[in-house]
């Protein structure tokens, strides 16, 4: 989460379109040290001290720099914590009562905090003020089955934001000018078509839109001089190139920008907005940039950071120097980031994070250059001895280089180990050299864990991206089955124990391990995972219609593409699929909707497959509350336990969790592929 909104890197979901990364599998980031001594080497790290509610998280700091704010359950549900610095006086200003809050930022004047809640999972938020001085909790976006985000905010106007909603038109979204007084918005900027992205000046202008061609899924740039002067293109990128807009410079006059035109991998540059002059600030041959830096006050750009391996911080800004210099001394091999600044910019506070601990806030206080840990999110971990992550390079079968992360056991098991492949979402995302407590729970239980960029992954420049285009369920699978087999034959792996996991697009990649290698693989966990593509595609939601030449370009075109991504689904192969299967699911998924569960686990049991069922009523694209998360890693820990062999702690019904075990699926689930599959699946 972000407790103040910072012009930094443009999601990737715009820069390359990365649309199906699954909420259930979203960490923070964390740091890497070795175990304590009086670590329980051998013990089960039980599974509340990795998945429950962390004590503290999610850290801001108050405009003045005299208060902090963070996550913390009540009652078991987290809510948005206030405490001064150096003061017990902690206090929960939210009241939540069932889902819990993760997304939440201080307004500029800082008398209040906003909050961004959904129903249910359904990804439709809400905004939400919290008025300090009387507890007061209003909402600010009352339309029903309309989805508000925040699109800036500025020190300088302490009594408005701009946001974005779909009230008028549910596949578009128009700027509002919300008056944090009175709780009124007006209509600031009406999207003209296809915009998914808006910039405001420092002024707080809407001078700058990223749209997108929904004929060919490029993107242009859109600009003006002023409001009310009209937009122009300053600058376009195709579908198979990557760019958009990080911010405003602080007169105005230009774009600082992010990209990969005339080059493999993201630059940065500005582009004037006067005559769409571009000077490149910043490239590095390894790897896409993957953050900018920017001081809040004038917008210089400080420094930026390239993830290829391991994440490597560069400094833009001299002046930045010593700050950069004081948190990579403080930091060692550890991940690192600013969260928040004071307006005064003389504390910040600062994440430490890496693959062996979880994260930590510190406070940071710029004039002595002096750090004090504020908060360890995972503190009861220290007790337990965590599994180092080894960064490397699988060459794929036609060479390609893939960027992967094995992680062995701390405490292995007796003879050669299991292997899980964990498979990130998006796809157009990227798996990280941080900590995952989904690794470090399966490492825990015996397993050695396998993580693969495969081709499509986002970061690791333009020609690696496109190498994925179309290549679901074929080049993309083949480069995790490739994976798969050189940890075998390099890993030591028990080649009759391996699984494979994933969440959103690793849920199909599940899917189509265990149906198109099925000698493969001993088990398979499919957590919101699509298993027809076309019908995936059919049942988009209304605001991804601006993106969808993207999915034509990257995916499959529905029309003259559909045989080849009915093949490409694995529910047209699902008579082929032997291993036992698992899958999750949230009924309020707007991404991967319920369906493409339910006709999967239809058209295995149809041929008298076996699959473990479970679907939680009240979630969307990942699992959000507690009791439902807890429920779902302990039945996933046991499936894995029952075929794979690893360790099991006590599996035990969770209270307040929904699941339910599905057996009998809907007859409307089951759809049958419109055309026979191919046989020739490597």
């Amino acid at each position: 989460m972000r407790t103040e909104p910072r012009p930094l890197l443009l999601s990737l979901a715009l820069l390359s379109g990365a649309l199906l990364a699954a909420g259930a599998l979203t960490g923070c980031p964390r740091p890497a040290t070795e175990a304590p001594r009086d670590a329980v080497g051998d013990a089960l790290i039980p599974r509340a001290v990795i998945f429950g509610n962390a004590k503290k998280s999610g850290l801001g700091l108050s405009p003045s720099g005299k208060q902090i704010s963070f996550l913390a359950p009540v009652q078991g549900v987290p809510n948005v914590w206030v405490q001064t610095i150096g003061s017990e006086d902690a206090r929960p200003v939210t009241r939540d009562t069932y889902r819990g809050i993760s997304t939440y930022f201080w307004t500029p004047d800082g008398e209040s905090i906003l909050y961004l809640q959904d129903a249910g999972g359904d990804e439709n938020h809400r905004i939400y003020q919290v008025l300090l001085s009387s507890g007061e909790i209003r909402l600010l976006t009352p339309e029903k089955g309309v989805k508000a985000g925040v699109v800036a905010v500025s020190r300088h106007h302490p009594d408005t934001i701009l946001i974005s909603m779909n009230q008028r038109d549910r596949t578009l979204f128009d700027v509002y000018r919300l008056d944090l007084r009175s709780g009124k918005s007006s209509l600031d900027t009406e999207n003209p078509g296809g915009v998914v992205s808006w910039v405001a000046d420092f002024d707080l202008q809407v001078r700058a839109a990223l749209q997108m061609d929904p004929s060919e899924g490029g993107k242009r740039l859109l600009a003006r001089e002023a409001v009310d002067r009209p937009w122009k293109v300053i600058r376009t990128w195709t579908v198979l190139e990557s760019g958009g807009p990080v911010a405003f410079t602080r007169d105005g006059r230009s774009i600082i920008a992010l990209g990969n035109k005339g080059s493999d991998k993201l630059r940065l540059y500005t582009i004037d907005v006067s005559d769409a002059k571009l000077t490149e600030i910043y490239s590095n041959p390894k790897a896409d940039l993957s953050d900018v830096e920017l001081n809040p006050e004038d917008r210089r750009i400080e420094a930026v950071s390239v993830e290829h391996v391991r994440k490597e911080w560069k400094v833009i800004d001299p002046g930045f120097t010593p700050d950069l210099e004081a948190m990579q001394k403080h930091a060692g091999l550890n991940r690192f980031g600013i969260v928040s600044r004071s307006r005064d910019d003389k504390r910040w506070i600062v994440a430490l994070g890496g693959p062996n601990l979880p994260a930590r806030y510190y406070l940071y206080e710029r004039p002595a250059r002096s750090f004090k840990l504020l908060v360890d999110t995972r503190p009861d971990l220290a007790r337990y001895r965590l599994s180092p992550m080894e960064p490397l390079i699988i060459r794929a079968r036609d060479g390609l280089e893939l960027v992967s992360y094995l992680t062995r056991p701390a405490s292995p098991l007796a003879g050669k180990p299991p292997l899980v492949l964990f498979v990130h979402g998006g796809p157009w995302s990227r798996d990280t050299y941080s900590y995952d407590p989904w690794v470090q729970w399966l490492a825990n239980r015996g397993y050695v864990v396998l993580q693969v960029n495969f081709r499509g992954s986002a970061g690791f420049g333009k020609a690696f991206l496109n190498a994925g285009n179309k290549e679901w369920g074929r080049a993309m699978q083949n480069d995790l089955t490739d994976a798969v087999r050189w940890a075998i034959s390099n890993a030591g792996v028990d080649p009759r124990r391996v699984a494979i996991m994933g969440g959103s697009y690793g849920g199909y990649a599940a899917l189509a391990g265990v149906a198109y290698t099925p000698d493969l693989y001993a088990a398979a966990v499919d957590i919101v995972g699509p298993s027809n593509i076309v019908t995936l595609l059919q049942s988009v939601p209304p605001y991804w219609k601006p993106m969808l030449a993207v999915f034509r370009t990257r995916v499959g075109d529905l029309d003259k593409d559909r045989a080849m991504l009915l093949d490409r689904s694995p529910l047209c192969h699902a008579h082929k699929i032997r291993a036992p299967l698992a899958v999750f699911q949230g009924a309020n998924d707007p991404r991967v909707k319920i369906h493409e569960s339910d006709q999967m686990v239809a058209a295995i049991r149809r041929r008298g497959g076996k699959v473990l069922y479970v679907v939680y009523p009240d979630e969307g694209h990942g699992f959000r509350r507690e009791p439902n998360r807890m429920d779902f890693i302990g039945r996933a820990e046991a499936f894995l336990a029952e075929h794979l062999g690893g360790r099991l702690e006590t599996l035990s019904p969770v209270r307040g969790s929904t699941a339910k075990i599905v057996t009998a699926v809907p007859k409307a689930a089951e759809i049958r592929c419109e055309a026979p599959p191919r046989q020739d699946h490597p």
